[in-house]
This record gives C-alpha cells, structure tokens and sequence, in this order.
C-alpha cells in the first residue's frame, strides 16, 4: 500500500481562513436574517480597474484570432511583463535586474510555498511571531520541523518575538538561522520595517551565510518615503535575499492570480560537501519541471498596471484600502482600544479588551456586531489576545462597523 507523506499530520486539523469560514457560515444558518460585516479575511472588494479589464479583453481576442493565438508561454513569464516589471518596480528606485532574475507567478502564497522545496530539510528555519500561517506550515509538510509543542509551536522552528515594544518587528537572534522569513509591510501587524531593521537583517545574514525569504506583497501600500519598498533597496541584499511580490493586493488580483519572485544571480547556498551553487538555476528548473507559466492574457492584465492609466486607477484603489485603515485606527483609538498598523498597511492589529482570548472576541464581535474579523492566536501563539481587522471593504461598510463597534463597546 502506498504510504502517505505523515508530515502532513503534525499540522492542525484545519488551515486558519477555512476554520475562520466555516464559523461564519454557521453562524450565517443560525442567524439568517444577520447583515454580517466581514473584515476578516484579506481579500480585496473593489472590481479590476478599467485599464486592466482593457487590456485583458483585448487579449483574449488575441487569442480568439489565429493570427495572434498562443499556445505554451515560457514557465519564466513573457519578457514583456518582467521588463515592465524591472522598469517600474525596480530600476524607478535605483535598482537594476536582469531578466532572469524575475520569475512571473500564479502568485506569492504559491512561491512561498514551493521556495522551500529548493533547500535542504535540515535548514533551520526562523519565522516572525506572529506569522503568516503559510510560512511555518509548508515548511511542516516538507518534514524541515518536529512535532506541534503544548504551546502550539513548532520543535525544530525558530520564533522571534514581534512585539509592541519592539514595533513588531524581529530583530536578529543569536543562534545561527539558515532560512528567514521576513514580511513587511506585514500581514498580520501591519508594522513596516525601516532601513535600519533591514540592514541589520542584512548583515546578519552575511554573518551568519543565512537566506532571506522576503515576503513583499503589501509594498505598494507604503506611504511614508523613508521606508523601504524592497529589500534589495539595501546595500548586500543581492548576496542574501529572495524577494516576494504580488498583483493580487494592489491590483485587486486575488481572482486571478499573478505574482513574481526575484532571485539574483549572486544568490548562493551551499551543498552538503560545501559546494557553492547558485540558486537563481535550481528554481529556474523546479519552474521549468512544474509550472507552465502564468497564462498570456493574466499577464497582459498584470503588465497593465504599469500604463499610465494602470498606475493612476489602482492607486486610487489602494487609498481607498488605506482611507479605510486610517478610519478604523482612530475609531477604534478614540474608542479605547489599542491598536496598530493601519499607514502603511491594509491591516490593524487591535489587541482584545480585558485580556480576552481572540477566538473568544472573534465571537463576541461576530454574535454582537455581526462583524467578522480574524483572531490573532490563527497567526500563532504571540497572537493570542490580538485580532486582525481588515481594511479590505467598501468605505460604506466601514462606516457601519465603526457605528457597529460603538454600540457594542
């Protein structure tokens, strides 16, 4: 009989977002006629911009004509998107790729994912406390940790404490780490990292021959102009780092699916004989042996954001994302609680009144308010007695939360 991957089994009985569904369906089929406010899951609401929806139509008309049909594209991603690509999101701010260095993707959760499928199981992997579910539980399936501790953390997992006093934001460990997950802006806390946390990062990583997973996918909802957008806008990341982004938050993408990888040609990791290699050809081959490429019209959807038109309508989008962040920061400050995040990102990271434990407040808000948020302990134990908002909603429906959250306050 075939035998199962039983790493598989170290995880929970169910990933954080179908649990948080599953609970608001049920209480949809108890409660019927509730009008439920949902600011938990971070999908965004508002439709494509014109000058994408354009551009994908007319691409599907290429590829209704014989003349400009197209079959197979290569699993690296058309040139026309990675030029766009590196004109915009990279040689704009004094940095400069080449081609081979961008990898087009069905999107960041998919690359971050399957990145680890590259290195060796017996790295040492460190991640931020709270986290991102994805980055600890791929690495569980791919048998790089022990077993689930009593303290729902992870044997064989580093943690490093993101705390309110140290802005959520990790800072280096003493113990030698070999792959870092690092997420800013972040999902869940909404904290950004400045150039110094990331330069320490840097040479931490220098010190210590340690790889960078730099989850970027929330860059475009910087606002602040002295904080990085990419890791690679400081000096050694090139040496050290793998950077993540994603269409999916900025251009309302979450449909569609499209993202994009960067792994620089000097990026080096090491054999169990000490070879150095490069690891730019290794996922050139993991893509080339199991991707076949995000399809043409996505990604002449994706190289649309990067017309004049494309620029202005999705940025009008993000400030819509951001107007909602900054009015449910001071709502919810002007109401008593403490929260974060909320500038720089789509997300506040409120912490639950009177020591409530957040699946407790998640159930509070929801029977109460009819307003779903996600519980912080869902991003790991240094989440218990946090909730994570989201500002992914409609202006109208903000408002109504914001009225919502007073009356049950």
């Amino acid at each position: 009989m075939a035998n199962i991957n039983e790493n598989y089994l170290k995880l929970p009985g169910d990933y954080l977002f179908p649990r948080l569904r599953e609970k608001v369906h049920l209480f949809r089929t108890q409660h019927s006629e509730a009008d439920i406010i949902s600011l938990g899951l971070g999908d965004v609401t508002q439709p494509l911009p014109p000058a994408i929806v354009m551009a994908m139509q007319t691409a599907i008309e290429e590829m209704g004509a014989l003349e400009t049909f197209r079959g197979y594209g290569p699993a690296r991603g058309y040139d026309f998107l990675i030029d766009a690509i590196i004109e915009n999101s990279y040689s704009s701010r004094g940095i400069n790729f080449e081609r081979n260095e961008i990898f087009i993707s069905d999107g960041s959760k998919c690359d971050l994912g399957n990145i680890a499928g590259i290195f060796g199981t017996d790295n040492l992997v460190a991640v931020p406390d709270p986290v991102f579910p994805l980055y600890v539980d791929t690495n569980v399936m791919a048998g790089r940790t022990g077993s689930m501790m009593p303290d729902g953390r992870y044997d064989g997992v580093v943690y490093l404490p993101c705390t309110a006093e140290s802005n959520f934001v990790p800072v280096p460990p003493v113990l030698k780490i070999d792959l870092i997950y690092l997420c800013f802006p972040n999902n869940p806390t909404g904290a950004v990292a400045t150039r110094d946390d990331l330069s320490k990062w840097i040479d931490y990583a220098h010190e210590n021959s340690s790889i960078i997973l730099y989850d970027a996918a929330y860059e475009a909802y910087i606002v602040d102009g002295h904080i990085p957008h990419s890791i690679f806008e400081i000096e050694g990341a090139r040496d050290v780092a793998i950077e993540f982004r994603s269409f999916s938050k900025s251009a309302g993408f979450t449909g569609i699916r499209c993202g994009y990888i960067v792994i620089p040609n000097q990026l080096n990791a090491c054999t169990k004989s000490g070879e150095m290699v490069k690891v730019n050809p290794f996922w050139e081959r993991r893509q080339n042996t199991k991707f076949n490429g995000a399809s043409y019209i996505t990604q002449v959807g994706a190289a649309s954001v990067f017309s004049p038109a494309g620029f202005e309508q999705t940025d009008e989008i993000i400030h819509i994302y951001l107007n909602n962040a900054a009015r449910l920061l001071e709502a919810l400050t002007k109401l008593g609680y403490t929260a974060y995040g909320g500038r720089n990102a789509p997300y506040i990271w409120m912490k639950t009144p009177d020591g409530m434990h957040s699946w407790d407040f998640f159930e509070y808000l929801l029977d109460k308010a009819h307003i779903v948020v996600t519980p912080g302990v869902g991003f790991g134990p240094s989440g218990e007695g946090y909730i994570r908002i989201s500002a992914f909603a409609l202006p109208e429906n903000i408002e109504r939360a914001v009225e919502r959250l007073k009356a049950v306050t």
